[in-house]
């Protein structure tokens, strides 16, 4: 069960705001098999994917967190850092400070997961304690969440706010600074590891 569940409803207006009915279409690289340790799971509504079903006997905090697919792409650490990274320098609610957080674009990493998102599509993104936030697409291309893999120019360590965090610079948008810093980050699971594409 999600511990919360976040719905938007911004996604009219973002489209809108682009002055078009459509998104962006996102066509699949290839699936790239990783070499590392896993540290990010897609599934849902992808490509070919480049890992088989979830096995619950090995995959067991997928499994207890009620996670099922048949398919899924699978990004080591290595796949993520090779694609174009972007900064970006949130003021955080944990301590009330910039901070400079670098990684790809969500949707560059969802490219790479062959999803084609519509109108409908949003991304159920998950975090290591279970925690879960609903973010439709059009708002992960407006706000340009990225995926962090570093803070302060440091892999982000498990334990902390990562190894990997979906997040985006809140300090960016005028919605968003006239909220208090604590309700600023509530669609941005620390600790990201698996999500789920699905149609709303």
């Amino acid at each position: 069960m999600l511990k919360r569940n976040f719905l938007h409803a911004a996604l009219t207006g973002a489209i809108a705001s682009s002055g078009s009915t459509a998104l962006p279409a996102y066509a699949q690289n290839g699936p790239k098999a990783s070499s590392g340790p896993i540290l990010l799971t897609v599934s849902g509504l992808i490509g070919a994917g480049n890992r088989g079903a979830l096995d619950p006997a090995l995959d067991q905090m997928m499994a207890k967190q009620k996670i099922g697919f048949s398919k899924a792409h699978a990004f080591d650490f290595a796949m993520l850092t090779s694609m174009t990274a972007v900064t970006i320098k949130p003021t955080l609610e944990y301590d009330n400070k910039q901070h400079a957080l670098r990684g790809p674009l969500l949707m560059d990493v969802m490219k790479a997961s062959g999803v084609r998102p519509t109108e409908k599509t949003a991304l159920l993104v998950r975090a290591v304690d279970g925690y879960a936030a609903l973010v439709p697409v059009a708002e992960v291309i407006k706000r340009r969440f990225i995926l962090a893999t570093h803070l302060d120019g440091r892999p982000m360590a498990l334990g902390g706010l990562g190894p990997l965090w979906a997040v985006y610079d809140a300090d960016r948008f005028p919605d968003m600074t006239a909220k208090p810093v604590t309700e600023r980050f509530s669609s941005c699971p620390w600790a990201t590891y698996c999500v789920e594409v699905k149609d709303t």
